[in-house]
């Protein structure tokens, strides 16, 4: 019987001072539809999901990862969740209400170990989806976020400890250790991972398509509309998945995949990757080299919300 608290990744939320650009990057380059608005926050949908929306944009002074959004199986598990929490010395920044936000639903959040702010919710409306048709290069739904994290290992350890989070992969170099943890919260490879970095941070957010075709036409748009690519078209080792990473409007990177792997994880045991082996980073060999430019792009900004729980 699995261990694993949440069901799923529902949402990630960024604060953003070009709000007007990054709306229209979203919506009109990168496929994801307006659900919902009040004009300073913006709620935005894939078309292939029942969640009511995959990321929701804030206007705001200063860049931030607003929050992540998980999900669990009903009412009860959110109580006994914000209960353990509460007991293991995590601060909670709301407590389990009704929420206000699409779809409703009863959910709370608190500050991880680190200071992002998580959401954990159920009993959410689900959203009226379609299938997305062959040759259509827009999201199916928010594959995987991946974080930065000045203390990865205690980053890791607190997402084991509270949400049993498993291991699939790890990524090493020889000279600086273990680098990446891909952690699974279903059968999955991952919905969430941990980057070393040097300050915390946005990774970036991850949206799958509907197959390889799409996905490459997908990319092909993005570069045909001049948006910057910073890696890919590829396919890395650990997850299976494809990869194309693009910078949105705000200095946040968003990757198209798809073909994520999905695990027996009754006989799954993680590897150890040593990502200067090319084939680690892409077993296609067809995108540029991951280098000192693809690292600091994927740094991203430290982030101004830790700690400080969202407005909204």
């Amino acid at each position: 019987m699995s261990d694993h608290v949440f069901t799923h990744l529902r949402h990630t939320a960024l604060a953003v001072p070009d709000f007007d650009k990054q709306l229209d990057f979203y919506t009109n380059h990168w496929g994801l539809s307006v659900t919902a608005t009040d004009g300073d926050v913006t709620y935005l949908a894939a078309e292939g999901s029942p969640e009511q929306y995959v990321v929701r944009i804030r206007r705001a002074a200063e860049k931030r990862l607003d929050l992540i959004s998980f999900g669990v199986t009903d009412s009860a598990a959110v109580d006994t969740v914000a209960e353990k929490l509460g007991r293991g010395g995590a601060t909670l920044v709301t407590e389990p209400d009704r929420l206000q936000t699409p779809g409703g639903g009863y959910g709370f959040r608190f500050f991880d170990n680190e200071g992002r702010t998580i959401e954990v919710s159920a009993d959410v409306a689900a959203r009226e989806h379609r299938k997305v048709e062959v040759g259509e290069a827009i999201p199916v739904r928010l594959s995987h976020v991946v974080v930065n994290s000045a203390d990865p290992e205690a980053t890791v350890a607190f997402y084991e400890k509270h949400f049993g989070f498993k291991v699939s992969d790890i990524l090493m170099h020889p000279r600086m250790g273990k680098m990446m943890w891909f952690l699974r919260t279903s059968r999955w490879h991952h919905s969430l991972a941990i980057a070393r970095g040097p300050h915390p941070a946005l990774h970036h957010a991850s949206f799958e398509l509907r197959g390889l075709d799409e996905y490459m036409r997908g990319t092909g748009r993005m570069l045909r509309s001049g948006v910057e690519k910073i890696w890919g078209p590829g396919r890395h080792l650990a997850g299976n998945n494809t990869f194309s990473y693009f910078l949105d409007p705000n200095g946040n990177t968003m990757e198209y995949t798809t073909e994520l792997e999905s695990l027996d994880e009754d006989t799954w045991h993680p590897h150890l990757y040593d990502f200067t082996q090319p084939e680690v980073s892409d077993q296609w060999g067809t995108a540029n080299a991951m280098d000192e430019f693809v690292a600091a792009k994927s740094f991203n900004d430290p982030d101004k919300g830790l700690f400080i729980a969202p407005p909204v």
